[in-house]
């Protein structure tokens, strides 16, 4: 299909050159050298020969071939809104009935000292060369972003507007170059209108940058499990929406009979609730969410998390200054949100603290060198104790579970649960699947994938690479009986053909990171923060300490 719309727009402009070109005195076959043409059309118009180096930005280059087009149309007397719209949106349809029409004659470019521009045209004119130059800059420069959600705090505070450097790893050329200005994915105030379109769809190419990604670097990326979105919970990784389907039919079952399907049956169980249910979209790898983490482990490197410490190629990996835990405290009062915030800096998004029998009890996010400014600032406090998640353990609340199937299933389904060590029916860590009863603090050990090196591939290590073959590397998988099929053909080992990075946040427990949906591509990777320009605390008002005076133009670290 794209290269269908390429030809069409080749054709459509070839021919229109070659119609118009005489009727400037010249020669045919100049309109017939790709490139030149345009060179020549310059010249014709009287623009600068360098407008057509911007060509060379994909997603600029389809804005500057309008301009050139409607700059066209002007030159031969047709400079009516009706002709400059349709120069602009179908040139490679307009310029070629412009060459047919009667008493057609070349008038020359607008002489500016005896025409002077409306208004409106002065300010369409700032608009195309504002939007030309922002998209350069935001495309192949740096972009502006602003932090969201806790993932990365104490290194990245909720309300912090950063500049992440393109130029960083090297720019990726837009894949679906034809989008709305300056929106990502979705038009403004809509829910779910694509601000893009998918006609013409380029392969992943990265421009030479000033560096590659390293390890500890902050790094911005397109979400790996945003390219397919339920709009009504966009704020929830698709495959956990689907595999929290499949957990209702794993439930039905296990109170039936005491016994579950295989894992894949209800991952489509519960695939084909959530595409009956919702509006579900795919969206391509450069209009797939952004997300901000830290990369701790790169392409090859073997990790494992032990206790909530992360060693990389079993050394003890570096931990960022300002690395946060949960912690879990218990006090005979409530302790006050206002001063947890005031002296200690707590978000309070991730602040939970409920009554129990004998006081109070909850837990938030602590450095390690805030523990003693717990009792410090709180003598009322009675323990502060790490929240660590353990392997042999129940992963899913009977709280979360009671609303849904009741107080005696519940007891009986968590009497099932223990019995067949069922500990994590939602399989909410990566990779995923019953066959590794990881934790986000007790994860590991497995090897991050690196480009031309070959795995084993069989039924046991399959679930840590299938995404990757499938998804990523655009392989067709199948399984049959014991047997893997790639592309239909036997297959006992994988060579990967990209680079893949893990990447964490540094507010540990608090962040929906690789640890639950797996590493990420080399081509999902956008750039690296840089720099933290503004800082606003969304807790407070303009006037009693919303702006972080102290945050803006810092470095990232």
């Amino acid at each position: 299909m794209a290269y269908l719309i390429y030809l069409i727009i080749f054709i459509g402009f070839e021919f229109g050159f070659y119609r118009l070109f005489p009727f400037v005195q010249r020669k045919t076959w100049e309109a017939l050298v790709p490139g030149y043409n345009l060179y020549v059309v310059q010249k014709i118009t009287h623009r600068p020969w360098w407008w057509i180096l911007l060509l060379i930005f994909p997603g600029v280059n389809f804005l500057m071939l309008s301009v050139m087009s409607v700059n066209t149309a002007a030159v031969f007397g047709r400079r009516e809104f009706k002709d400059q719209l349709l120069a602009a949106f179908f040139p490679f349809i307009y310029l070629p009935w412009l060459s047919y029409q009667p008493h057609l004659a070349y008038k020359g470019p607008i002489d500016r000292k005896k025409f002077k521009k409306s208004q409106a045209q002065e300010w369409v004119d700032a608009l195309v060369f504002a939007v030309v130059a922002a998209s350069i800059i935001r495309t192949y420069v740096f972009e502006a972003f602003t932090i969201p959600t806790s993932s990365m705090e104490k290194s990245l505070l909720i309300g912090d507007f950063l500049f992440v450097s393109k130029m960083a790893y090297g720019p990726k050329v837009p894949q679906t170059p034809l989008a709305f200005p300056f929106a990502h994915h979705t038009l403004p105030m809509t829910e779910s209108v694509k601000s893009y379109l998918e006609w013409i769809h380029l392969p992943y190419y990265r421009l030479p940058g000033l560096g590659k990604v390293e390890r500890n670097d902050v790094v911005v990326f397109n979400y790996p499990d945003g390219d397919t979105v339920v709009v009504e919970q966009q704020n929830q990784g698709y495959q956990q929406i689907v595999r929290s389907y499949g957990l209702q039919y794993k439930v039905r079952d296990l109170l039936q009979d005491g016994k579950l399907k295989t894992e894949e049956a209800y991952y489509d169980l519960g695939r084909d609730a959530v595409w009956k249910n919702f509006n579900v979209v795919v969206r391509p790898v450069d209009k797939q969410e952004h997300y901000i983490k830290r990369c701790v482990a790169m392409p090859g490197d073997k990790i494992e998390v032990k206790d909530g410490d992360l060693f990389v190629n079993n050394e003890l990996a570096f931990a960022a200054p300002n690395l946060q835990h949960n912690y879990v405290i218990k006090a005979p009062v409530r302790v006050r949100e206002d001063i947890l915030k005031d002296k200690l800096g707590i978000n309070l998004q991730d602040y939970n603290f409920n009554q129990v029998a004998d006081g109070y009890e909850g837990s938030m996010p602590l450095e390690q060198a805030k523990l003693s400014d717990i009792k410090k600032n709180f003598t009322q406090v009675e323990v502060v104790n790490q929240d660590i998640a353990e392997r042999d353990e129940m992963r899913i609340s009977k709280a979360e579970l009671m609303g849904q199937i009741g107080v005696e299933n519940t007891e009986k389904l968590f009497q099932l649960l223990e019995e067949n060590k069922y500990y994590d029916l939602a399989l909410r860590i990566f990779p995923n699947h019953p066959s590794y009863n990881w934790t986000e603090d007790n994860f590991g050990p497995f090897v991050i994938p690196k480009k031309g090196e070959t795995v084993a591939l069989n039924l046991q290590t399959l679930p840590l690479y299938k995404r990757a073959i499938v998804e990523y590397e655009y392989h067709q998988l199948e399984v049959k009986g014991t047997d893997i099929f790639v592309d239909g053909e036997k297959a006992t080992t994988y060579t990967f053909g990209m680079d893949y990075f893990w990447m964490m946040g540094d507010n540990r427990n608090n962040s929906a990171d690789s640890r639950f949906w797996g590493y990420v591509p080399e081509d999902h990777i956008v750039g690296k923060a840089s720099l933290v320009w503004m800082s606003l605390d969304q807790d407070y008002s303009l006037f009693d300490g919303k702006i972080r005076w102290d945050r803006f133009f810092t470095l990232i670290k």
